[in-house]
C-alpha cells in the first residue's frame, strides 16, 4: 500500500509495473479520504505487508491518517517513507496556496506570483523582474535545499538528488514530478524493500493531467536542453505554436492547450475578489519574490 497524495498513486503504479509478485491496492489519496472509508482502509492494513507512506501528521483533517497512526494499524507492515516531491525550479513564479474555504483559483489549481503581484499592486500588468537568470538559479537551489531538509526530516528515501539529475524532464508542474523522477524513486524503494525487481516504466507519463509551461529563458538559466523539455511534455493533441517549445506560453490541460495570458486573465479575475489568497501568497513566497527580482 501507498499513501499520500497523488504522487503516492503515480508511485504505485511503478512498483507493480516492476515487481509482479508485489499485488499493490490502488487507495485514494489521503486529502480525499473520509471518516467513511475507515473501515475499509483499516481492513486493509491488517493485510499489509509493506507500507510505503509520504509523511503526513497525526490526525490530518481531523482523521487518523497521519502516517505513524496508519503504520500503528498496520500490524505485520515494514514502513518505507517517501518525500512528498515539491520543485520549482522549472516553474519559479508557480506557488501553492492552500486556501480550503476559497477553493483553487480557475483554470489550473496553480498560482502564478506574477499575476498575484499585479493585481496586488493594481498595475494590470505582470511584472518582469530582473536580473531574471540569477534569480531563476536562486529559487531552483532554494526549492532542492527545502526538498532535502524535509527528507532529512522525515528519514525519507531521497529524491532531491533524482529531481536535479532528471533536469528539464523532472517536473510536469511544480507538485507533479515526471517519470525521470518517479521511476528511480520507485527503485530506490524497491531496493529498501530487500527486493531485486528492477524499476520499469510503466509506458505511459504519470501525472499528466495538468503540464505547466517552462519558459526557455529558464532552462537557459538552469544550463538544460530544451529538447529534454519537449521530451518531458510528451505527445502533444496539436503541434505547439511557432517558436514554442515545452508549452512555452501554453499550459496543457487534459490534452487541451490554454495560453499563459488567459490563464493570468481569469486567475487575475478571481484575485480581485479573494484578498486573504493574495496576501498569503506574498507572505509565503517573499523569498523567491525577491529573488526574481519581482
Amino acid at each position: 500500500m501507498v499513501h499520500g497524495n497523488c504522487q503516492a498513486e503515480a508511485l504505485r503504479v511503478v512498483l507493480e509495473a516492476s515487481d509482479p509478485s508485489l499485488d499493490a491496492v490502488r487507495v485514494p489519496p489521503v486529502h480525499e479520504l473520509e471518516a467513511d472509508d475507515l473501515p475499509y482502509l483499516d481492513r486493509l492494513l491488517a493485510r499489509t505487508d509493506l507500507l510505503v507512506a509520504q509523511p503526513v501528521r497525526d490526525d490530518w483533517r481531523d482523521l487518523p491518517v497521519g502516517t505513524a497512526q496508519v503504520h500503528a494499524r498496520a500490524p505485520r507492515a515494514r514502513l518505507v517513507v517517501v518525500p512528498v516531491i515539491r520543485h520549482t525550479g522549472l516553474h519559479p513564479w508557480g506557488a501553492l496556496v492552500r486556501t480550503p474555504w476559497m477553493g483553487d483559483p480557475p483554470t489550473v489549481p496553480y498560482h502564478d506570483l506574477r499575476t498575484i503581484l499585479a493585481v496586488a499592486r493594481g498595475t494590470g500588468r505582470r511584472p518582469v523582474g530582473h536580473l531574471r537568470p540569477a534569480g531563476f538559479r536562486a529559487v531552483a537551489g532554494r526549492s532542492l535545499d527545502e526538498l532535502r531538509r524535509r527528507e532529512e526530516r522525515h528519514g525519507a528515501v531521497p529524491a532531491s538528488d533524482l529531481v536535479e539529475a532528471a533536469g528539464a524532464g523532472a517536473m510536469l508542474t511544480i507538485n507533479h514530478p515526471g517519470n525521470p523522477v518517479l521511476v528511480p524513486l520507485a527503485g530506490r524503494v524497491l531496493e529498501a524493500c530487500g527486493l531485486s525487481a528492477v524499476a520499469r516504466d510503466p509506458g505511459r507519463t504519470l501525472l499528466a493531467s495538468v503540464r505547466a509551461p517552462i519558459r526557455p529563458e529558464v532552462l537557459d538559466a538552469l544550463g538544460l536542453d530544451p529538447a529534454a523539455a519537449d521530451a518531458a511534455w510528451g505527445a502533444r493533441q496539436a503541434p505547439p505554436p511557432d517558436g514554442h517549445r515545452a508549452g512555452g506560453d501554453t499550459w496543457d490541460v487534459g490534452g487541451t492547450r490554454i495560453d499563459d495570458d488567459a490563464v493570468a486573465r481569469e486567475q487575475a479575475a478571481w484575485y480581485a475578489e479573494r484578498g486573504p489568497v493574495v496576501a498569503a501568497a506574498l507572505e509565503r513566497y517573499a523569498p523567491a519574490i525577491e529573488a526574481l527580482g519581482l
